[in-house]
């Protein structure tokens, strides 16, 4: 009965406000040295640019933090969450490549063409150079620019690679995943290389076979105490942890040999690593005079892989999928600057919305003509203002396995429903086509020593189900689907889908290029596409056949 009010209420809400605002896109590792609980030295009167850290976890699922209620302790995370702004109502996307391109440009994926899965490493593909970057955008201000860990948005040449995109130093992998300790990424069956990288080339001089959580952060802990804290900077820290493969150096399992699955007891500990990594970087920022004029920002880039030990539960579905599962993410913001510490943040944010913020908390400028699907977010998250966002596109994805029964007619005609798409508006959120693993992952699921799905909570619909409301506020769980409830709603929000989709450009998902192979390239992943040197072959054949035609021309003399 109370489901029902809400969602009346909700539908009240839609018709009467929220298409107004409908009008289309808008312009643990090793500690530091020195005594790093000391006092903060004195380093001058701070700057206005405050010094921005953005710390990104890998497949970090919704429940796998302390506050969230996990048996995995994280005491450090708890900590500066509880004293800066919690955010819980915080959309990211359900795989690595959308939500780092998201993050860097500001953008939707139907708006840079990487709107299918994840950039593959032997794909000639990265995120499109005509994109200005966060980065980019905060050089332009004053800021060194510093990234450390996974890149994952595409290497294939030169003018891809993170020191081409605007950070001034690049240490980390460039593919999606590897080993910890060797850093060594098969793609497939003798596809196989090295992916470690300082700056454009391969860190040879660092496989010293430190684990990289903690080689990350010494790696961050090097850079904050190189430079002078009078001047702002942006570290990007996106750390490999906790994605596969599972591995963690052993002194971490040590709180959770209790866990009998084994995924889920390697995935604790990695996690456990983690926190004491953020730990020392926070201790850093105060030893080196940045933590009174920073801001911290901590998100994972999707939801957990039960599979893979992350728990996402209660939430529905998992990585890979637009339940809220694989999009509703951990996130939260520390920062002296704050002005409501202490307190949560309900309001809509989605990753995208980290741009335009970051970028005007700088004192930087952002371009009339760059078409920003972003919202400065600071006064709602700061102070607890109302957020400018009513809708979050989450994706429309055109080459994803079609629904075998949907179709034009069950989207009314408005929207052919065999395509994967979701989005949301205000309390309601919309899914089509084939949305993704859909079950439930309660805790009790990862008892036993190997995966058992016999726990999991299923649902059963009619087959041939392509279309799924839900009143997201009032069921976040997404256990009661609403769309045979609500027609008008369900058509309002796939005219909108409608609408976004004329923005859209062409999906970028090009075939593998077998001059990817690292053994092409010295045993290193790394760019294979020598556009420069076509060029000049081109260059030098044309110079050849006009010096032909001018010999030619003589001896007709």
């Amino acid at each position: 009965m109370v489901a029902a009010v809400l969602a009346g209420l909700s539908l009240l809400s839609l018709l009467t406000c929220g298409y107004l605002a409908w009008g289309g896109r808008r312009g643990g590792a090793e500690e530091a040295p020195g005594n790093l609980l000391g006092e903060e030295p004195a380093a001058g009167a701070p700057r206005s640019q405050p010094h921005i850290i953005f710390i990104l976890a890998d497949d970090q699922g919704f429940r796998d933090v302390g506050y969230h209620g996990s048996e995995i302790r994280t005491p450090t995370l708890d900590k500066l969450a509880a004293e800066g702004v919690k955010l819980e109502n915080y959309y990211v996307q359900p795989m690595c490549t959308p939500s780092r391109s998201q993050l860097i440009t500001g953008k939707y994926q139907i708006h840079t063409g990487l709107q299918h899965s994840i950039i593959r490493p032997t794909q000639p593909n990265c995120l499109p150079l005509d994109n200005v970057t966060l980065p980019q955008k905060l050089k332009e201000v004053g800021y060194s620019t510093h990234m450390v860990g996974k890149w994952h948005l595409g290497f294939y040449r030169r003018e891809c690679m993170p020191t081409q995109r605007g950070f001034d130093s690049f240490f980390g992998s460039l593919l999606g995943s590897g080993d910890y300790y060797t850093h060594f990424k098969c793609d497939s069956p003798g596809i196989c290389g090295y992916d470690l990288y300082e700056n454009d080339n391969a860190a040879w001089d660092h496989d010293n076979g430190i684990y990289s959580t903690q080689m990350y952060t010494q790696k961050v802990q090097q850079i904050l105490a190189s430079h002078n804290p009078r001047k702002p900077i942006f570290l990007y820290i996106a750390y490999q942890a906790v994605h596969s493969p599972l591995q963690a150096p052993g002194r971490y399992f040590e709180h959770y040999r209790s866990i009998n699955n084994i995924n889920r007891r390697r995935y604790a500990a990695m996690l456990a690593c983690l926190d004491e990594a953020i730990n020392n970087v926070t201790l850093a920022l105060r030893k080196y005079g940045y933590y009174e004029n920073s801001i911290i920002i901590y998100s994972s880039d999707n939801g957990g892989q039960p599979m893979a030990g992350g728990s996402n539960w209660p939430l529905r579905g998992s990585k890979g999928t637009y339940w809220e599962g694989g999009i509703r993410a951990v996130g939260f913001v520390h920062s002296p600057l704050l002005k409501n510490k202490g307190s949560v943040c309900k309001e809509l944010v989605h990753i995208t919305d980290w741009f335009p913020t970051l970028i005007t908390l700088a004192e930087g400028q952002i371009d009339e003509d760059i078409q920003l699907d972003g919202y400065d977010v600071w006064e709602t998250i700061s102070e607890g203002r109302r957020s400018p966002r009513v809708d979050i596109l989450h994706n429309i994805d055109p080459i994803y396995t079609k629904a075998k029964n949907g179709s034009w007619a069950a989207g009314y005609g408005i929207w052919n429903t065999a395509i994967q798409s979701a989005i949301r508006v205000n309390h309601w959120k919309l899914l089509t086509g084939n949305p993704g693993y859909s079950d439930w992952v309660p805790p009790q699921a990862f008892s036993n020593a190997g995966p058992n799905r016999w726990h999991n909570e299923r649902v059963s619909w009619s087959a041939g189900k392509t279309v799924w409301l839900f009143n997201i506020t009032a069921d976040p769980y997404e256990r009661v689907d609403l769309s045979a409830r609500h027609p008008e709603v369900v058509k309002q929000l796939l005219r909108r889908l409608s609408q976004f989709n004329k923005t859209a450009v062409p999906v970028r998902y090009p075939p593998k290029d077998p001059r990817s192979n690292p053994k092409l390239n010295g045993g290193v992943w790394g760019p294979w596409f020598k556009e420069d040197e076509k060029k000049k072959k081109s260059d030098k054949s044309k110079g050849a056949n006009k010096q032909k035609k001018s010999k030619n021309k003589k001896k007709a003399n």
